[in-house]
């Protein structure tokens, strides 16, 4: 459990995007370690496999049960926010091999310090260049509950093993 009361993924059908903000009590600089790092981003999201650092870094993102999805690091404004492309559309039913930015979403996570820690928001959009927009939004809004959830519990460290597993 969470000590931070922070609220779900919101979708905007209209805007074809998916968005949360939260609450972590860790520095900026814990927190932006564990959103641009790949050890880190492994820790609590996907395995994370990129073949630099920065823009232009490309790899992987694996999920256990689900496969490896293709990854790139679009932009990065250190520490402030990253954005990432990436090609998972749930409904297709498959995974791509290749990164096509015809099909792909794209997500930024914005930092901003707060005085007992760091606002977290992510943003996801380009649902509307998706197979089932739908579907995918929602997808991803419960994965983003979720994961985020799991980035919470790590800094603060509450459950800190329970994201082990998930690689």
């Amino acid at each position: 459990m969470t000590m931070t009361d922070n609220q779900p993924a919101v979708v905007d059908d209209a805007a074809f995007t998916v968005r949360r903000t939260i609450r972590i009590e860790a520095p900026v600089e814990r927190v932006w370690a564990a959103v641009t790092e790949p050890e880190h981003i492994s820790a609590w999201f996907g395995r994370t496999e990129l073949d630099a650092r920065g823009p232009g870094a490309e790899g992987t993102m694996t999920f256990a049960g689900y496969g490896a999805v293709p990854i790139r690091v679009e932009a990065m404004d250190a520490p402030r926010s990253v954005t990432y492309r990436w090609g998972n559309d749930d409904a297709l039913g498959r995974l791509p091999d290749t990164l096509d930015e015809s099909t792909s979403t794209v997500f930024t996570f914005t930092l901003e310090p707060l005085a007992d820690g760091t606002q977290l928001t992510v943003v996801e959009t380009g649902f509307e260049r998706t197979s089932d927009p739908a579907a995918n939004m929602a997808s991803h809004a419960e994965g983003w509950g979720s994961e985020l959830d799991k980035l919470v519990d790590l800094l603060e460290g509450v459950g800190v093993g329970a994201a082990e597993g998930h690689s």
